[in-house]
C-alpha cells in the first residue's frame, strides 16, 4: 500500500503555464501520475499537452474532481495559492516552492488548522508512491515498489538512500520530502503515525539534518508508538559551530539541534542510528532480513 497518494489521486497543477510548472508537469504525466487539471489566473479556457487550464483551483476541482495540488507559483504568490487550495477542499496540497517568507508561512498555518488539508512542503521535492504516482520533481526512475517509508528534510539526500535501496532490490512505499524551511506541513510525527497504520509499510527511514526539535519530537513518539522498526539519518555532523548551514530550518539555537544531539535522541527512542548515509540501504537490508 501506500500514505497520502496512490494510483486514484487526481492532480491539479497550480502554475502550470510557468516554465517549471509545465516542465514537472510532463514528467509527472510521463510517470504515470493522473494530472486532470491546470489553473493559472487569466489563462483560463486554454489546454496543455491535453490538460483543461482554469483560472482558478475551485474551478478546476468541480470540472475534474482533482483532489491533490502540485504548487509551481513564485514565492510571492505561493501563500495564496496554499490557502485557495484549501478553500477549494483539496485533500492533499504539495508546495514546492522554496524563499516563501516566513510570516507568510506563520499566516498559512493559521489558516490551515481546522480545515481538511494536509500540506506537504513547501521548499520539498514532493511525494511519490513508486508506481502509482508522484506529485512533485522526484526522478522517478531510481524509485521502486515496495514496504520502505521515507521521510526526509533532505532531497538530495532522499535520491542517494533510495538510489541504494532499490539496486539492493528494496522498494519503497511511499517517499516524502517534508521540506527544509522553518515552517512546513506535515512533519515526522504525522508521517511516523501513518506509515505505522499503513499495512503496506514494514519499516521507515528519517532523513533529518541540524537545527530545530523536529528529529527530537520523532525520537519521542517512535518510543512510544512505533512497532515499525525506523533507521535515521542526520546531515550536519561535521557542521562548524556557530553557521547556518544549508535550509532555513538548519538553524541551532542555544546550543541546541546539534547532530550529535539529535542522534543521541533518537538512538534512545530505539531507532538505528546510520552515521553515514552510504550504509543505509545496508543497515535496511539487514533489519528487513530480520522482519
Amino acid at each position: 500500500m501506500s500514505i497520502l497518494v496512490d494510483e486514484k489521486t487526481r492532480v491539479v497543477i497550480q502554475g502550470i503555464t510557468g516554465n517549471e510548472g509545465l516542465f514537472h508537469t510532463r514528467q509527472m504525466v510521463e510517470y504515470g501520475t493522473k494530472v486532470v487539471a491546470g489553473v493559472t489566473p487569466d489563462k483560463g479556457g486554454q489546454a496543455i499537452d491535453g490538460i483543461p487550464v482554469f483560472n482558478t483551483v475551485m474551478g478546476a476541482v468541480k470540472k475534474s474532481s482533482a483532489n491533490a495540488s502540485a504548487i509551481f507559483v513564485p514565492p510571492a504568490f505561493a501563500a495564496d495559492a496554499i490557502m485557495e487550495a484549501a478553500e477549494s477542499g483539496i485533500p492533499i496540497i504539495v508546495c514546492l516552492t522554496e524563499g516563501i517568507p516566513t510570516l507568510d508561512m506563520v499566516m498559512v498555518r493559521q489558516y490551515l488548522k481546522g480545515r481538511g488539508s494536509k500540506l506537504i512542503g513547501p521548499n520539498t521535492p514532493g511525494i511519490i508512491s513508486p508506481g502509482k504516482c508522484k506529485v512533485g520533481v522526484m526522478a522517478g526512475y531510481i524509485h521502486k515498489p515496495g514496504t520502505v517509508g521515507i521521510i526526509s528534510r533532505s532531497g538530495t539526500l532522499t535520491y542517494e538512500v533510495v538510489d541504494q535501496l532499490t539496486k539492493k532490490g528494496i522498494g519503497q512505499s511511499t517517499c516524502v520530502g517534508i521540506g527544509g524551511d522553518q515552517i512546513i506541513g506535515l512533519n515526522y510525527v504525522d508521517l511516523l503515525e501513518m506509515f505505522e497504520k499503513d499495512s503496506g509499510t514494514e519499516a521507515v527511514i528519517m532523513i533529518g539534518e541540524i537545527g530545530g526539535t523536529a528529529e527530537d519530537e520523532a525520537a519521542q513518539f517512535i518510543e512510544k508508538n512505533m512497532s515499525k522498526p525506523v533507521i535515521a539519518f542526520i546531515a550536519g555532523l561535521t557542521a562548524p559551530p556557530g553557521r547556518r548551514m544549508g535550509h532555513a530550518g538548519a538553524i541551532i539555537a542555544g546550543g541546541r539541534g546539534t547532530a550529535k544531539e539529535k542522534m543521541e535522541a533518537l538512538e534512545r527512542g530505539g531507532v538505528y542510528v546510520v552515521k553515514n548515509p552510504a550504509l543505509v540501504g545496508e543497515e535496511m537490508a539487514t533489519i528487513l532480513r530480520r522482519i
